[in-house]
C-alpha cells in the first residue's frame, strides 16, 4: 500500500469562501485504488506555501497529488512551485494527461501542469475543477502503481500491452 497526499491551491477554499470537491475527488479516487491519504490540506495560491508544503511531505508519503494553480491566470503558480522542488522531471505523466483531456475538452491544453520526483515521492499537479481532475485520474490512476513500485527499487515485471498498468 502506497501513502498518498492531497493538496490544494486555493485562495478561495483556503479562506472557506468554497468547497474542496476536487481535493475530496482526488482523495475518493485514491483510496478507492488502494492508497493510504495520510495528509490534505489546502493552501492559498502562493508559490512559497506551496513548496514548502511540497518539501514536508516529499519525506512523508510515496506520492503527492496537486490541485489547483495549473492555469495562466496571474496566481497559478503551482507548476513554478512544483519545479522548484522536484529533483527529476517525469514529462511524460502530464503530456499523457494533457493528451487524452483534450479529447474531451479543448480547455485541457491550456494547463501547465507538472510532474516529477523529490527523493522517494512522486508529485503530480492536477487541474482545478473536479470534472478535470476525474478526467486526469482516469489516465493517471492506472499508471502509479508500477511508477512508486519502480521508484522503490528493482521490479522485476515490466507491465506490458493494452492492459498495461492496469490494476486488478
Amino acid at each position: 500500500m502506497f501513502n498518498a497526499g492531497v493538496l490544494t491551491a486555493s485562495d478561495a477554499a483556503s479562506r472557506g469562501l468554497r468547497e474542496d470537491t476536487s481535493g475530496r475527488e482526488i482523495r475518493e479516487a485514491l483510496t478507492h485504488e488502494g492508497f493510504r491519504v495520510v495528509l490534505q490540506e489546502v493552501v492559498p495560491d502562493d508559490r512559497a506555501a506551496i513548496a514548502d508544503r511540497l518539501r514536508l511531505w516529499s519525506g512523508q508519503v510515496d506520492l503527492v497529488l496537486t490541485t489547483g494553480g495549473t492555469g495562466f491566470g496571474p496566481r497559478d503558480v503551482t507548476p513554478e512551485a512544483t519545479l522548484e522542488v522536484l529533483d527529476r522531471h517525469a514529462p511524460g505523466l502530464a503530456e499523457l494527461m494533457r493528451s487524452e483531456t483534450v479529447k474531451i475538452t479543448p480547455m485541457a491544453a491550456l494547463s501547465r501542469a507538472v510532474a516529477g520526483t523529490r527523493g522517494a515521492c512522486l508529485i503530480v499537479n492536477l487541474p482545478g475543477s473536479p470534472r478535470a481532475v476525474r478526467e486526469c485520474l482516469v489516465v493517471l490512476l492506472p499508471l502509479l502503481p508500477h511508477a512508486l513500485e519502480t521508484m522503490r527499487g528493482p521490479v522485476d515485471r515490466h507491465p506490458t500491452g493494452p492492459d498495461a498498468g492496469a490494476t486488478s
